[in-house]
């Protein structure tokens, strides 16, 4: 068998067509036994022992799910442990050991059971499921779920965050079969001080700014009430850059009834805070819920980017299923709730996506609890693709990035869009194609209104304009790899355009909330570290 995978990596087919006619040839009556993750095994170990050069096509063909990292990076999902819930929401299932909210059979819970919830481990599964699939995630942009994060022990959030930096430092493809090095070298004990483990994070966070495999991107999700000036402080210092909040509906009668324990004023007033932090802004939206219909879903999804108190960055639909375990569950039961049925969802996908702006972009469309466990509401999970195939057209930046297309480069359009947001003023600055149907790069500035309170820990961003996101889409290319859509000075241009705007507007300097991993790349484009944002005099 080893040397048929030999034969087939030296004759490099160059499509998906030539593999499946050299396994053939080479196995024989034995055709189709051979995988692509045998072959992929077989490559990366001669590859580092320098028997054969690096071939592109190859790894491009083999990869397994190469959407994964067509967006640019390598998403990295890690679950909390199971912890209370500080809300008690009509909809929310209530499983043992399970964080509030989640399944036990839901794919990321499953694979964090498997790793008792360790951080370190749960990352450690991950690249190696990436690498192994023909990945290479040296951009992770790592994602923690789990139900509210900001109700969680802080000496837990600490100690979390500086294991899932550590993983990434730590990995190493050491065999073929990309195995880590033994956790037991370096493990952070979570009986440190609050003090130990913030020196601990730092450590962990400085050496990630120069680790293969760097964090350049960190999510967290809580809730819009529990967001308050000392949570994004602290959400910073862990290297926070996107917030994930629960908004569910923007319509106060319908967050009482469902007992979501908080007001559409708060989530105006939390996302404010999010934005004047520089923070990326996400929405989880449910429509369906109690007390909603077709219409006001509509309606409130339209206010969402009209009204300036809301302007999320990204979207997550969670059309609303009943599952056993909630209060939800026993008012479908006694005839007191009913769902959407899938037309009227359907229907309400389409209007939606119909609205959605260029600048946002839709992450989902429904959320990955397997068909068993939905008592009634949505089963279909191929929602986005039946949209496709009605031939809906949307805008949103999922639907238009280039992935793996090719491009010349000097050929791409300089687009600027402007709209109101929070305390100020937003600029989509994104680089496109001549008709615009497809993007390439793109940079959210935020100019704050000048005379706008502003926090003694935070005075340094006084006359700063501030870039909330910079990215540059296409196939995911290490630094120093083949020149494609990253690495090809595109993220300089959308730099250099956002500096411009910002002294055309006498903003004294700009502000950037870069990842850990990001770092590096700022510094070499005049900016310094400043707290935990890098910065730059633009006058």
């Amino acid at each position: 068998m080893k040397d048929k995978i030999l034969d087939i990596i030296k004759k490099a087919p160059r499509n998906e067509k030539e593999l499946a006619r050299l396994k053939r040839q080479v196995s024989g009556k034995e055709a189709g036994v051979i995988k692509n993750s045998d072959i992929l095994k077989k490559y990366f170990l001669l590859l580092k022992n320098k028997k054969i050069k690096k071939k592109e096509s190859l790894e491009r063909i083999l990869r397994k799910r190469a959407v994964r990292t067509m967006s640019g990076i390598a998403p990295v999902a890690v679950l909390t442990k199971p912890w209370p819930c500080p809300g008690n929401c009509a909809y929310c299932p209530s499983e043992k050991n399970v964080p509030r909210s989640y399944l036990s059979n839901e794919p990321a819970v499953m694979r964090a059971i498997r790793n008792k919830y360790d951080p370190y481990n749960q990352v450690a599964m991950r690249l190696r499921a990436l690498v192994a699939n023909g990945h290479e995630p040296t951009k992770i942009e790592l994602i923690v779920i789990g139900g509210t994060w900001s109700y969680l022990p802080v000496r837990y959030k600490y100690w979390y965050i500086a294991e899932c930096f550590r993983a990434a430092n730590e990995f190493r493809l050491q065999t073929v079969d990309c195995s880590l090095q033994k956790k037991k070298k370096n493990h952070i004990s979570q009986r440190l001080s609050l003090s130990d483990l913030k020196k601990v994070l730092l450590r962990e966070q400085k050496k990630n700014e120069k680790a293969k495999y760097k964090i350049i991107g960190l999510t967290l999700e809580t809730r819009p009430d529990y967001i308050n000036t000392k949570e994004l402080l602290e959400m910073r210092g862990l290297g926070c850059t996107r917030v994930e909040i629960g908004v569910q509906a923007i319509d106060d009668q319908i967050l009482k009834l469902n007992k979501r324990g908080h007001d559409v004023a708060e989530i105006a007033r939390a996302t404010r805070l999010l934005r004047d932090f520089g923070f990326k802004i996400t929405y989880h939206l449910m429509p369906g819920l109690p007390g909603a219909t077709k219409k006001k879903d509509i309606e409130m999804f339209q206010t969402l980017f009209t009204d300036s108190r809301f302007q999320p960055d990204q979207i997550k639909l969670y059309p609303t299923v009943v599952t056993k375990g909630s209060l939800l569950y026993k008012w479908w039961k006694a005839g007191k709730y009913k769902p959407y049925s899938d037309k009227v969802l359907q229907e309400l996908i389409i209007e939606c996506k119909k609205q959605v702006p260029k600048y946002v972009r839709i992450i989902r469309l429904i959320r990955d609890i397997p068909g068993e466990s939905i008592e009634a509401g949505n089963k279909i999970t191929n929602l986005r693709q039946i949209m496709k195939d009605k031939g809906i057209k949307c805008s949103c930046i999922r639907c238009r990035e280039c992935k793996n297309k090719q491009v010349n480069i000097r050929s791409l359009k300089l687009n600027i869009k402007k709209y109101p947001a929070g305390n100020g003023e937003e600029y989509f600055i994104s680089l496109d194609s001549k008709d615009s149907k497809t993007l390439y790069g793109f940079c959210r500035l935020y100019l704050p209104k000048k005379d706008r309170a502003i926090l003694n820990e935070l005075k340094f961003l006084n006359n700063s304009a501030i870039i909330r996101e910079l990215h540059v889409y296409g196939e995911l290319v290490s630094p120093g790899g083949a020149k494609k859509t990253q690495h090809a000075g595109l993220g300089k241009r959308l730099l250099a355009e956002a500096e411009a705007i910002a002294r055309k507007n006498d903003w004294l300097k700009i502000a950037v909330i870069s990842g850990v991993g990001a770092r590096n790349y700022y510094r070499g484009q005049g900016y310094r570290l400043i707290k935990t944002y890098l910065v730059k005099d633009v006058i």
